[in-house]
């Protein structure tokens, strides 16, 4: 069975960029506001938000990232459905995303890392008291945080079936709750 305890130990295994595993504890929070939302369970999504990028570091390239992990995640035994809602989130490998698992860390990844990036450029540091209205702005910006595709996090929103704009402020609440976990309640600027 898979818990979140063997999902941080595989994650700090083979992840040890500090800001990739701050990604990787961004999206779990966003995976388990949403899992809520949804009445789901937010521990295997919370999972689901750890692992997404665990073998991103070993496997950079489309497609050992995220075929490479996957096969890591079989030989530990990790819930099937997992590993397919993980591999969903690439979009590049044309996984359909059946599920609202699938779409729901399709729909985190992207922004999770976009939202960070907006954080950390705001005075303090801060996500507090950030709204939707500056984070779609600097969506429009190309130049920054361009490594954020903008498609995905628009794409991501429509599979979800949920506004944009709405989106983003349930991902930024949801981000303020856990802001000191994340680096993000401006005590480190």
């Amino acid at each position: 069975m898979a818990t979140r305890e063997a999902a941080w130990e595989l994650l700090t295994q083979y992840t040890k960029s500090e800001s990739l595993r701050k990604h990787a504890l961004s999206v779990e929070v966003l995976m388990r506001a949403l899992a809520l939302k949804y009445g789901e369970d937010p521990e295997t999504w919370g999972i689901v938000g750890i692992l997404h990028d665990f073998d991103y570091e070993m496997y950079p390239n489309i497609p050992d990232h995220p075929t490479k992990g996957a096969e890591i995640l079989r030989q530990r035994s990790f819930p099937e459905d997992l590993i397919y809602a993980i591999s969903s989130h690439v979009d590049a490998l044309n996984i359909p995303r059946h599920s609202l698992l699938c779409k729901a860390i399709f729909a985190c990844d992207e922004l999770a890392g976009f939202l960070v990036a907006a954080a950390l450029v705001r005075p303090g540091k801060s996500i507090m008291g950030m709204e939707s209205k500056s984070v779609r702005k600097k969506l429009k910006d190309k130049a920054f945080a361009r490594s954020v595709s903008r498609d995905d996090i628009y794409k991501g929103a429509t599979e979800l079936g949920v506004d944009l704009d709405e989106h983003i402020t349930f991902c930024i609440r949801a981000l303020e709750e856990k802001a000191s976990l994340l680096g993000l309640d401006g005590t480190l600027s």
